[in-house]
């Protein structure tokens, strides 16, 4: 079963140096955190704040060459984690037949947020790591910690 999720936000891991893509569920209060590369994240925010660039960047390039074969990111789905790497999918139809395209979540997401596509994850992800990744990552966070929030 798939659940619907958003992103509810990035912040920055200083012990690791890298970004924490949060998704929350659209309808309900499970999250799902996955640390993403700061050029993913940078991306993202851009789509977050809407923000136009003078030149595509790789994301919005994506998007154009979607949009201009005539076809539409349809959903992403964040498919499994094997060995603490997330895999996901972006689901690209012309209306009659659905492609499944490979992905990392964080270019998948950023990809969506272009797109305006829903995002998702496999209920057997939500089950395995949801929250308490987070909660451990919270529970050793320092009010200094807070200074790089997207």
């Amino acid at each position: 079963m798939l659940i619907e999720m958003k992103v509810e936000g990035l912040l920055f891991d200083p012990r690791s140096s890298m970004y924490i893509l949060l998704l929350k569920e659209v309808n309900g209060d499970g999250t799902l955190p996955i640390w993403i590369g700061k050029p993913e994240a940078d991306s993202i925010a851009l789509a977050l704040g809407k923000v136009v660039t003078p030149r595509p960047l790789t994301h919005d390039l994506v998007k154009n060459i979607v949009d201009s074969l005539k076809v539409k990111v349809t959903k992403i789905i964040v498919t499994e984690i094997l060995d603490n790497t997330y895999y996901a999918l972006v689901c690209i139809s012309d209306g009659k037949k659905e492609t499944l395209v490979d992905s990392r979540p964080s270019d998948a997401v950023a990809v969506a947020l272009r797109a305006n596509s829903p995002i998702f994850v496999e209920d057997s992800i939500m089950e395995r790591k949801s929250a308490d990744e987070l909660e451990e990552w919270l529970k050793n966070l320092r009010p200094e910690d807070f200074g790089n929030i997207i």
